[in-house]
C-alpha cells in the first residue's frame, strides 16, 4: 500500500522508518526489535519506508501493523529489472555529473548528493541513461583501465547488476518526515541519505550488524557472482556506508567494538553512540526452571539462513548426540532460504541424527519452559534479541564469538557478574560440541550461569531503558 494512509493523521512527531530485507516482511532480531519499537512509541507517528527483494512480496506481512504506523512505502528490487529502454537515448550529462557517475562505477568516495539532484529533481532515468552514449564511453573507460583482460560483455553484466537496484531507488518519491531513521547502510542508508538531501531533516542511522562486512561475507561465499568482480561488488557496498555515514546526523550501535568498527570505515567519530538492545524482563523473568524429564533440551531461537549456520548447529549436536542420546535439539525460527532449509534437512536425514525438531514460528515465551539452554552459532551478528531472551528466562546461552556475543557473555569490565555461557569460536564444530557436553552435563554451572545471565538483562538490557534513550536522541536531533 505504497504511500497509503493508515491513521488517523495527528500532528506527532513524524519518523520515516527505512527498512531492508527484514519487516514486516520477515521474523528475526530486527524485525521484532522494529515492531516493538513502534509500539512502544505511541505518541510517534511512523511511516515505513520497505525495501525487499521481490514484487510477490506486496503487502504479505508477517507482523500486525501498529496504529501509529500512518503510511508504509513499499520498494521492491526486482522492479528495476523490469525497467525498459525507449530506442536510441540522448543523455546530456554535466561535467560533475559525469565524473560522479564514473565514481560510482569505480566505487570510490563520491559526492551523492549531484546523484540525488540528477535521479530526484532533473528525472534522470536510470535505461535511458545505461543505454547512453555519454554512459557507455565512461564504462568503457573504466573496462579498459581496470579490467583490461576481461570479456567487456562480462564487465557490462556486472554493472547492470550492480548500478540498477540503487539507480532505480533514487527515482523513488521520498516520503516527507521530520526524521529519518534507516536501519543499515546498504540500500537503506541511501535512501535515508535521500531523504536528509530533499528535506534537510535530521537523519538517524542505526546499525545492529555492520552492514558492510555481512554483505562481503556472503559475497565472497556467493557463486552468482563472477570470481574476478567479487572485490567489485564488495567496494559497492562499502560505498553505500561512506554515503550513510557522511549523511548521518547520529550512528548507533549496539555496543562499543561495533562503533570502533565503524570508526575504522570512515566515521566521523563525534557521531556515534552506543545504544544497546533490551528485551521485556518482565515477560521472561518468571518462566520456570525445566522440569526433570530424563532429556536434554536445547532451543535455538533463530532464523532459518546461511549467516546463521545451522548446518554446523546440525553437526556439532551429531556428535553430541553419541555421547548424551538424551539430548534433543529444537530449531525455531522462520525460513528465510528455503534452498538452505532443504540442505539443512537432508543433512539431517544424511546423518541420520534423532531428536532435531524445527518447529517453525512458535511463542518463544511459551517455548521457552522446554529448554535447560539455549544455542547460537551464527558467523555474523549484532546484538542478539534472542540471547538477552533466553538469559531473561535465566536460562545460559553457547554462542559463536561474533558481534556483542562475548560481551554479552562474559560482561563488560564493570560488571562483575559472571559468566552466562560459554562462546566458541564461529563455524567451530569440535568447540561447539564440547562447549554443549559442558553445558549439558554440569547442572550446577548451568544454573549459574543463568541466574548471571538474568541480573545481566535485568541491569542492563531492559526493553525499557532501550527505547527511553531513543526516545531521548529524537527529542535532541529534532
Amino acid at each position: 500500500m505504497a504511500g497509503g494512509r493508515l491513521g488517523n493523521g495527528r500532528n506527532n512527531l513524524k519518523v520515516c522508518l527505512i527498512l531492508e530485507g527484514s519487516y514486516p516482511y520477515v521474523y528475526g532480531g530486527v524485525s521484532s526489535w522494529t515492531h516493538q519499537y513502534i509500539q512502544a512509541m505511541p505518541d510517534v507517528e511512523f511511516i515505513l519506508w520497505c525495501i525487499a527483494a521481490k514484487a510477490e512480496e506486496r503487502g504479505k506481512f508477517k507482523f500486525q501493523i501498529p496504529g501509529n504506523v500512518t503510511e508504509i512505502h513499499e520498494v521492491f528490487l526486482d522492479d528495476a529489472l523490469k525497467m525498459k529502454a525507449s530506442g536510441r537515448n540522448k543523455v546530456k550529462l554535466r561535467e560533475c555529473e559525469a565524473e560522479e557517475l564514473e565514481k560510482l562505477l569505480e566505487c570510490r568516495s563520491l559526492n551523492w548528493d549531484t546523484l540525488f539532484e540528477l535521479f530526484q529533481n532533473k528525472r534522470m532515468k536510470p535505461m535511458a541513461l545505461m543505454t547512453s552514449l555519454e554512459f557507455w564511453n565512461i564504462l568503457e573507460n573504466i573496462c579498459l583501465k581496470k579490467y583490461p583482460f576481461a570479456a567487456f560483455s562480462d564487465f557490462f553484466h556486472t554493472v547492470r547488476s550492480m548500478l540498477l537496484p540503487e539507480l532505480f531507488l533514487m527515482t523513488k518519491e521520498v516520503p516527507e518526515a521530520d526524521i529519518y531513521h534507516a536501519t543499515a547502510t546498504g540500500y537503506s542508508g541511501l535512501l535515508g541519505s535521500m531523504g536528509k538531501w530533499k528535506y534537510g531533516k535530521p537523519f538517524i542511522l542505526t546499525e545492529h550488524g555492520i552492514y558492510t562486512r555481512e554483505r562481503e561475507e556472503e559475497i565472497l561465499r556467493a557463486k552468482w557472482v563472477i570470481p574476478y568482480y567479487k572485490q567489485q561488488w564488495i567496494d559497492l557496498f562499502y560505498t553505500f556506508s561512506d554515503c550513510a555515514y557522511s549523511h548521518a546526523d547520529v550512528i548507533t550501535a549496539l555496543f562499543e567494538r561495533a562503533n570502533r568498527i565503524q570508526e575504522d570505515l570512515g566515521c566521523n567519530p563525534q557521531k556515534l553512540r552506543v545504544l544497546p538492545n533490551g528485551v521485556h524482563y518482565d515477560r521472561f523473568s518468571g518462566i520456570p526452571v525445566k522440569k526433570k524429564d530424563g532429556y536434554i533440551d536445547i532451543g535455538a531461537v533463530v532464523r532459518i539462513a546461511k549467516i546463521k549456520d545451522i548446518k554446523t548447529m546440525i553437526y556439532a549436536f551429531a556428535e553430541l548426540k553419541i555421547s548424551l542420546p538424551e539430548s534433543r535439539l529444537h530449531i525455531m525460527g522462520d525460513v528465510d532460504d528455503e534452498e538452505y532449509f532443504t540442505e539443512c534437512r537432508q543433512l539431517v536425514q544424511q546423518l541420520g541424527t534423532e531428536d532435531i525438531i524445527f518447529t517453525g514460528v512458535v511463542n518463544v515465551i511459551e517455548y521457552m519452559e522446554k529448554f535447560d539452554f539455549t544455542i547460537l552459532t551464527s558467523i555474523s551478528e549484532g546484538q542478539p534479541l534472542s540471547v538477552l531472551e533466553s538469559f531473561a528466562a535465566k536460562r545460559p546461552c553457547v554462542v559463536t564469538d561474533v558481534g556483542c556475543c562475548r560481551e554479552l557473555i562474559d560482561g563488560s569490565r564493570e560488571d562483575a557478574i559472571g559468566a552466562a555461557g560459554i562462546c566458541v569460536a564461529p563455524m567451530n564444530k569440535e568447540a561447539l560440541t564440547h562447549a554443549m557436553y559442558r553445558m549439558a552435563t554440569d547442572e550446577n554451572m548451568r544454573m549459574n550461569m543463568g541466574e548471571a545471565g538474568q541480573e545481566r538483562v535485568r541491569r542492563y538490557y531492559t526493553h525499557e531503558s532501550s527505547m527511553s534513550r531513543y526516545k531521548e536522541l529524537y527529542k535532541e536531533v529534532v
